[in-house]
């Protein structure tokens, strides 16, 4: 059957070693519709971002860009600026069939951290081809904050499908009849279209932007830091605000979105036409978030923007992005926010799960 491999068939790859690693797989890093990817030991410091390309190993390309490794195991600082490469505790071993997509998680997202997994002879981050056999890697670059990272931390997950499970437009309105995907008309283009909150019933705050010198982030201190040392809170009283080049924001959308049980979504960029920014940086959402059935009435999409070459206008009910649906190949044993640990279910604006809230 086509369509995105649920937690029970995640487990039956770890147990058939399609999943591997030397320290066993823990539960936890099963999620409804993917697979958290663990940190190795070692962080390499390198010049520039790369791929393996076709034939290639990253292992090979490594030594041409290498320029220091670091210890983790004790914990070390990725400064801000740099980039690093860390080896993943997971290798692979996927059927023919089966490929795969890497992303963020929703926490390194929102703290601009941008992870990208590459893999040998790969030719694209987070695409691990069909039948693809070896380590994986991730690529780090905190953008606006330095971090304190360990092995074993997550902060990318990886998500297995057999065949074509993307939903047609066509395909997608009639979902959206049966099980509304969001709160009132849906806009649907090559995915359900959502734009941005300008206008927040009862406030005037709309976003944050990340400060520009700031401390460490320990990416293990839950709940710890005090939001305004890192970000400063944006207002608006006539739905818009402007957008300067290079700096990085928490904003929200208008829709409460809804993924059914026997779906899932990813995040995509609307259209370059729209507007030099880009507006995501994690992208998955899992079955269940926002729905019924998972204990949600609906929940807004965080957005991750950044803009590119100019100042840009951003306007209250702007369309910024779109959510591609996928069918699962069968229903999850759990929903995102029933039963596991889900730290944004049924969210408005809201920062990483670093920082006290309110």
């Amino acid at each position: 059957m086509t369509g995105v491999c649920p937690d029970h068939q995640i487990r039956a790859m770890i147990a058939e070693t399609a999943i591997r690693a030397e320290t066993p797989v823990l539960d936890e890093q099963v999620q409804p519709a993917s697979l958290d990817l663990r940190l190795g030991k070692t962080a390499y410091r390198i010049r520039a971002s790369f791929l393996s390309g076709h034939g290639r190993t990253v292992a090979e390309r490594l030594e041409e860009f290498e320029m220091h490794r670091i210890d983790l195991s004790d914990g070390a600082v990725l400064e801000k600026g740099c980039v690093y490469l860390v080896p993943l505790e997971e290798t692979l071993a996927l059927p023919a069939d089966m490929t795969a997509v890497a992303n963020a998680k929703s926490s390194t997202g929102r703290l601009d951290l941008l992870t990208r997994t590459i893999t040998d002879g790969g030719t694209e981050f987070d695409r691990i081809a069909p039948g693809y056999c070896g380590p994986l890697y991730a690529e780090i670059c905190p953008r606006s904050f330095s971090v304190l990272v360990r092995p074993g931390m997550r902060l990318n997950q990886i998500r297995f499908r057999r065949g074509q499970a993307v939903l047609s437009d066509a395909d997608l309105r009639t979902l959206h009849a049966e099980s509304p995907l969001v709160d009132g008309e849906a806009v649907i283009e090559q995915g359900l279209g959502f734009s941005v909150d300008l206008r927040p019933k009862g406030s005037d705050l709309v976003g944050y932007r990340a400060k520009p010198h700031t401390g460490v982030i320990d990416l293990d201190r839950i709940n710890a830091y005090d939001p305004a040392a890192y970000w400063e809170e944006i207002r608006t009283g006539d739905g818009q605000i402007i957008l300067d080049p290079g700096a990085f924001y928490i904003l929200v959308s208008r829709e409460a979105v809804h993924i059914p049980p026997a779906y899932a979504a990813e995040m995509a960029p609307y259209l370059a036409m729209v507007g030099e920014f880009r507006v995501h940086y994690a992208g998955f959402f899992d079955p269940g978030f926002g729905h019924a059935n998972a204990g949600g009435a609906g929940a807004r999409g965080v957005l991750e923007v950044r803009c590119h070459e100019a100042p840009f206008v951003l306007e209250h009910g702007q369309v910024v992005g779109r959510l591609v649906y996928e069918r699962m190949t069968a229903l999850p044993d759990r929903l995102y926010g029933a039963g596991i640990a889900s730290n944004y279910q049924g969210q408005g604006l809201k920062l990483s799960k670093h920082f006290r809230a309110g």
